[in-house]
């Protein structure tokens, strides 16, 4: 036991890929790369700067004496300058040019948009699972028909793979916002301590052609494109608003997926895995909760409440820079990423292992269609020569009459007996029953699936084949 307070995205939920990510580790080492990518730059450029001192930060970019800069953070207050005075220990000779010209936000931001950009692709690798093995489910059971639901009150049918396409559809709207953001993040670059470059200007005397090459070449240096073309101090918080969004849509999609499925377990029509050992309820050992959806369903409402810090931290920034930014954004962001990995590592979990029960499945559609059929069977009458308002007149009553025997008497729907023995629609009991096959009822709905799969689905995961195949472990 501990006497400190853990977090439980830490200690449950987030893997281990995610929380290294937003660890302290990745964040200094990245520190490390940027100084030598400005380094590189500012050399390149024409500044004094040799390439031993390049190699000597090259040397020590990854054993970073932690320690050193703990001691010194106890003395200046100021992590940036602590981890520029433990590098100058470790590169003597390269002491002197560690971050020339930048300010602290050259490190702080642009390594946050550098996590948030591996973060987001983490995600959406684990986005992609979730989506391709929901399309194996809805490519098995496309013609599985199934009662729908409207106002969760009986509908139409339709299939338990069509039902599945409504989930994967707003998985894929997650994945077209999650590309585009991933596609369009920028660096923030070196611009200095209000933007303006001006610290620069001094460096290179005034040349502005050269100064203008900086931030180009350093993002190409990190894997990016380019940086933002105009910033304070720090790039625009508007980012993390739009990083925070794209989380939360995703939130909402698994939530919907979750609410479903806890339904759907309700009525024994298709669970969640549960192990041999899994214990449902301290009190009652006959139950099956559905517990990873019911876990996805509350960590996706931290989410999607989470990013609203973000919004209202973009609206409420003063000029060039304000600080009151710094410690919202060391909870919101990271925060909100350990949760988002938790959830889709609970999708994957619940996807890969479903269970359908269609014997469960085919006897509440059989105990509604009677109900469904009507409208064939009157037309039907019809053709034969009957009336149409008549039959319809008719119909209803003994619908209604049927309903009061299921709903009032606990029997079964013995609507098809009612037409039989009605001989305005002149049919048998044994020619009724040749109506309730359910694949009549279920439109297009096969069609469908098999049509959103091939042209929708299989196009968009097809860039991302190499990541398709994982699994995921759930902690507790």
């Amino acid at each position: 036991m501990t006497e400190r307070y853990q977090s439980p995205l830490s200690e449950r939920y987030a893997s281990k890929e995610m929380q290294y990510i937003f660890s302290p580790d990745m964040k200094f080492r990245t520190w490390r790369r940027l100084w030598i990518a400005l380094a590189e730059t500012e050399k390149e450029l024409g500044l004094p700067i040799t390439q031993e001192q390049i190699d000597e930060l090259k040397e020590h970019q990854d054993d970073i004496n932690y320690e050193v800069a703990k001691e010194r953070e106890k003395l200046v207050r100021h992590d940036v300058m602590s981890h520029v005075y433990a590098y100058g220990v470790q590169c003597p000779k390269a002491k002197g040019i560690i971050h020339l010209g930048a300010t602290s936000c050259y490190v702080g931001d642009n390594t946050d948009i550098i996590v948030m950009t591996e973060a987001l692709k983490l995600v959406r690798k684990k986005l992609v699972n979730v989506i391709s093995q929901l399309a194996a489910f809805a490519k098995q059971y496309k013609s599985l028909p199934t009662l729908a639901f409207t106002h969760f009150q009986p509908a139409q049918p339709t299939t338990v793979g069509k039902r599945a396409t409504l989930w994967i559809q707003e998985f894929m709207l997650d994945l077209e916002d999650i590309n585009y953001v991933i596609d369009t993040m920028k660096m923030l670059g070196s611009k200095g301590t209000t933007g303006t470059q001006a610290s620069f200007l001094e460096l290179f005397d005034g040349d502005h052609e050269t100064i203008k090459k900086i931030d180009p070449m350093i993002a190409e240096k990190m894997g990016f494109s380019c940086c933002y073309p105009v910033s304070g101090q720090t790039y625009s918080r508007k980012v993390d608003t739009r990083v925070a969004n794209v989380l939360a849509g995703i939130a909402a999609s698994a939530h919907k997926f979750s609410n479903d499925i806890r339904l759907l377990q309700h009525l024994k029509e298709v669970e969640e895995p549960f192990e041999k050992n899994q214990i449902g309820s301290s009190a009652m050992a006959y139950k099956r909760n559905p517990m990873r959806s019911e876990r996805i369903a509350s960590l996706s409402r931290y989410v999607m409440i989470d990013a609203l810090n973000p919004a209202i931290t973009s609206a409420t920034q003063w000029f060039e820079r304000t600080l009151d930014d710094s410690a919202n954004k060391r909870l919101s962001i990271p925060e909100g990423f350990l949760a988002v990995d938790g959830i889709l590592d609970l999708c994957i979990n619940v996807t890969d292992g479903l269970k359908v029960y269609e014997k469960v499945i085919a006897r509440r559609l059989m105990s509604e269609l009677p109900f469904m059929a009507t409208e064939n069977i009157m037309m039907d009458a019809v053709k034969a020569g009957g009336d149409r308002q008549e039959l319809h007149e008719r119909i209803r009553k003994l619908s209604m009459e049927a309903g009061a025997n299921v709903k009032e008497k606990g029997l079964e729907n013995n609507l098809l007996e009612l037409i039989a023995a009605d001989s305005a629609f002149g049919m048998t009991i044994e020619e009724l029953e040749e109506k309730m096959d359910p694949s009549k009822y279920v439109g297009r709905a096969p069609e469908q699936t098999e049509e959103f799969l091939k042209e929708v689905v299989e196009p968009a995961l097809a860039p991302f084949k190499d990541d398709i195949g994982m699994t995921a472990q759930i902690n507790v």
